[in-house]
């Protein structure tokens, strides 16, 4: 197996490459030819590194002006072009400061020095940088490309892109893995091609049974999703312990799995279970992946509630959680209502988006149904506001633990360890790194900042009974031990290695 190490390479061998940079390269395409743009053909190759490549027919001109956002052909004859003008305007400059006699000022001996200062900086930073890659560490080239690009400096990051194929492979170390992903994103982004995740990533799409195959794999080798369930079942388990008519709110039903647990839960409870309603929201994305609409949700959940004899009714909501409205939720008079918001508020656009501010809208909506309990279960990342490169670095700071905990729970030549990491997570890594405004869908947030959007909008915290954190430490002990449980005031904390990774939290009126 290729690790970074062996990757490495002198920085002679990248001075001939990348230094010092070849004007010719850039300055070839005919002016008449028009901009030309390209999207990231983004497939990746089993055996190796991501085989979409940025459009090289288009030249990344180090002269850029910072307002042309597309990377736009120059004409050949820009060396000479831009040296005519450069002693124009020497020449301009000669008379605006000193009139016809230059005698006295030597001009060009001024604009040389200057010129040489830049050639040197340049020079150091150069140095530097194939310094960098030659000690071969993947985690700073990535981030030195992600601030190239963000710098619009093409050729530094041509560069970069170059090496940075050479070290990534989707199926190598976890470090390796993702940055594979990570360096999708950039081409994607400098391509202009991440308007969405799909397009983004142009893979094949798998039929929708092998979407939900992969899926299973991710939630049965790795506990994510199974602590953000098991918590906020037990978090609603308690605050409906005493109630005859439940009625569950879930605002992204996707298969139901969620519910299973919980009926038993609550078909096990002492004076009989309760009657049971669940609203379950949809979107395309779950449509997808069920293979079918939320008719295959009532199904399941009916067929467990009648094996446990438990009351039950299923009202679907086929609708876009931002377009929910009240009328929506059929909420019946008597009912203890409980709201379920699973990993899907990151989904919803907030105030640095647009006008429309539907997360803390949503959480309105839940306070005016005064409900008896409200389930939070979101990753633990700062991913919504963060400007690009802050964000760059928290995006890898964050799947890195979740990509090392894959790795030991899926043997690396495990066949369809590559399709459960490019269909579940690299699509959201990408979204991420590529996309800006609505296009972005992938929003997470820390704690702290849901704590206070709860808090506005009127709630109060719910905390999770030790009863949970038991269950939750009892799940763990069938999965490896670097996995951590935090208890930070009725607020858990999975993590990994110490790393948050996933955060559960209740909330009352």
């Amino acid at each position: 197996m290729q690790t970074s190490q062996n990757h490495k390479v002198t920085v002679q061998e990248m001075e001939s490459n990348c230094w010092p940079p070849n004007l010719e390269q850039y300055c070839t395409l005919d002016s008449s030819s028009g901009v030309q743009n390209s999207s990231s053909t983004a497939s990746f190759s089993p055996n190796g590194s991501p085989v979409s490549q940025p459009n090289n027919s288009c030249p990344m001109d180090l002269r850029r002006s910072p307002d042309n956002t597309c990377c736009s052909p120059v004409s050949d004859s820009c060396v000479t072009d831009n040296e005519h003008d450069l002693s124009h305007m020497i020449r301009q400059l000669e008379t605006a400061m000193l009139g016809t006699d230059s005698d006295n000022i030597d001009v060009h001996a001024i604009m040389a020095s200057g010129r040489s200062t830049e050639v040197s900086i340049e020079s150091e930073r150069w140095k530097y940088m194939m310094e960098m890659i030659a000690q071969g560490d993947l985690k700073e080239l990535l981030c030195a490309c992600a601030k190239a690009i963000e710098n619009k400096d093409m050729h530094l990051t041509d560069c970069l892109m170059t090496q940075l194929r050479q070290m990534v492979s989707v199926s190598g170390e976890p470090k390796q893995r993702l940055g594979a992903y990570m360096l999708e994103g950039l081409v994607a982004r400098l391509a202009a091609s991440g308007s969405s995740i799909y397009k983004s990533l142009r893979c094949k799409e798998p039929a929708s049974s092998e979407l939900l195959s992969y899926m299973h794999i991710l939630y049965e080798i790795c506990p994510y999703f199974k602590f953000g369930y098991m918590s906020a079942n037990g978090a609603i388990a308690e605050a409906m312990k005493d109630e005859s008519r439940v009625h569950i709110i879930d605002f992204q039903i996707a298969q139901g799995s969620q519910w299973l647990t919980l009926i038993h839960a609550l078909a096990a409870r002492p004076g009989g279970p309760p009657s049971i309603r669940i609203t379950g929201i949809d979107d395309s994305t779950s449509a997808y992946a069920r293979g079918g609409g939320l008719e295959i949700v009532r199904q399941r959940l009916s067929k467990v509630a009648e094996l446990c004899k438990v009351p039950f009714e299923f009202h679907a909501a086929a609708i876009s959680a931002t377009d929910v409205q009240l009328e929506n939720l059929r909420i019946q008079p008597g009912e203890a209502i409980a709201v379920n918001f699973a990993m899907m508020l990151h989904h919803m656009p907030d105030e640095s988006v647009g006008a429309q501010n539907h997360r803390d809208r949503l959480l309105r909506l839940a306070k005016s149904l005064s409900p008896k309990v409200v389930t939070l279960v979101e990753q633990e990342a700062n991913t919504n506001t963060a400007p690009f490169v802050p964000r760059f670095l928290e995006t890898m700071n964050h799947f890195l633990p979740i990509f090392e905990s894959i790795d030991v729970s899926l043997p690396r030549d495990h066949k369809e360890r590559i399709n459960v990491e490019q269909h579940c997570l690299a699509r959201e890594i990408v979204n991420i790194i590529a996309c800006e405004g609505p296009e972005r869908v992938e929003r997470h947030e820390l704690l702290g900042k849901w704590r206070s959007r709860f808090i506005m909008a009127g709630f109060k915290p719910f905390p999770l009974s030790s009863f949970v954190n038991s269950t939750i430490k009892t799940l763990l002990q069938s999965y490896c031990d670097k996995y951590t449980l935090e208890d930070k005031d009725g607020v858990l904390f999975l993590g990994w290695m110490n790393r948050a990774i996933v955060a559960s939290c209740a909330w009352r009126c």
